[in-house]
């Protein structure tokens, strides 16, 4: 494992690493781990998730008798993440090809080596340490959700895993998918078609009345997919819609909830023909799932001070803030694990014009040290 924060960044960013392919990189964080003196342990969550390895969890073992602190990032990376070329200019890293850069999040893990080797270097008495490494992050918390978290005794810790240098983001919004199934009646679209009802009119209609976007500002609804219908002369009997719903507020999420699966049965129903006398209506099947829960931590709790006293002490600007999107914080959070959210420094992320800032990682390692110092001495 390399001295240097940047050489061991760039390093990382060209292994390979799409959702569900992160061995090699975690064959490659699991030997610097051991350098440093920690022990590493993989479950077996990725036989959930089609994955070809488990989580990474690390323990450093510390020079005091103190309870461990977490640090957690993610091994995968978004689609384009194959055949990374890194490239620096004027003190910025960034992708020479058509491709993500990946410090989303090997800036996070990078981060967190280099601060571990350098607190060693150092020869401070410092406390028990856990890495957690995710699978499955970008393609929704799946390495998170699967998590053997028997394997972590820590009750605390930060999440390396937004942008902005300094952030400190205690709040996030709960996750729910849904997911619609409007079935219509079949018939020829050319002789038969009052005989027909078609599904994608049905969902079409109904897409049209439900809120989208930005509801409030605690909650977001988006509608991601539709799929349907089949040969341009058959009307089309089903039409299948996916979406999600956001919200800090979990009373406001459930009402939401009920208010879109009202308005998809309603608007169901209003699509109607008469057959022989016999009224045919079109359905709709509703079904929606908890992705993750929100996060909401005190902004005065001890890990949230910890972070903010140790960016003062290095001169950093920082600031707390509410998340708009889901991350390993969530799930770790609703685990009983108390993690802040912190700003590593990757800009334009899950774009080809993601980059990051030489002297953003530097200000951010030092962030990591000093908080780990603080924290093995209080």
């Amino acid at each position: 494992m390399c001295d240097d924060l940047i050489d061991y960044f760039i390093e990382l960013v060209q292994i390979d690493s799409e959702s569900k392919d992160e061995l090699k990189v975690a064959q490659k964080i699991e030997k610097d781990i051991l350098e440093l003196g920690g022990a590493v342990l993989f479950d077996e969550a990725h036989k959930k998730t089609g994955g070809n390895v488990g989580n990474l969890v690390a323990k450093i073992p510390g020079k005091i008798d103190k309870e461990p602190l977490l640090f957690c990032a993610h091994m995968d990376t978004v689609v384009p993440g194959k055949g990374i070329k890194p490239i620096i200019k004027d003190g910025i890293i960034s992708s020479e090809s058509e491709t993500i850069l990946g410090s989303d999040d090997k800036a996070g893990i990078a981060e967190v080596m280099i601060a571990i080797k350098n607190i060693q270097k150092k020869n401070l008495d410092y406390a028990p340490i856990e890495l957690l490494f995710t699978i499955s992050e970008e393609i929704g918390l799946r390495g998170a959700i699967n998590l053997d978290y028997s394997l972590l005794d820590s009750k605390f810790g930060y999440s390396l895993d937004s942008s902005n240098i300094g952030s400190i983001t205690t709040r996030a919004p709960a996750l729910d998918e849904w997911k619609v199934t409007f079935k219509g009646r079949e018939a020829h679209a050319g002789m038969d078609p009052d005989r027909g009802i078609n599904a994608i009119k049905v969902a079409a209609d109904a897409l049209n009345r439900i809120p989208q976007g930005r509801i409030d500002h605690e909650t977001t609804i988006n509608t991601g997919k539709i799929n349907g219908g089949g040969p341009h002369n058959i009307v089309a009997s089903k039409a299948v819609v996916e979406g999600e719903i956001r919200s800090h507020n979990l009373d406001t999420l459930q009402e939401t909830k009920n208010l879109v699966g009202d308005i998809f049965t309603q608007v169901a129903k209003e699509h109607k023909i008469k057959i022989n006398n016999k009224t045919v209506m079109a359905t709709a099947e509703f079904a929606i799932e908890k992705n993750f829960s929100n996060l909401e931590i005190d902004d005065d709790a001890e890990i949230v001070k910890l972070a903010k006293e140790s960016a003062k002490e290095t001169g950093l600007q920082y600031s707390i803030d509410i998340g708009g999107g889901g991350s390993d914080a969530n799930i770790l959070y609703d685990n009983g694990i108390v993690t802040p959210i912190l700003g590593t420094g990757m800009n334009n992320v899950h774009s080809k014009s993601e980059n990051i800032k030489i002297k953003d990682m530097q200000k951010t390692l030092d962030w990591i040290e000093k908080i780990i110092e603080l924290y093995s001495k209080k």
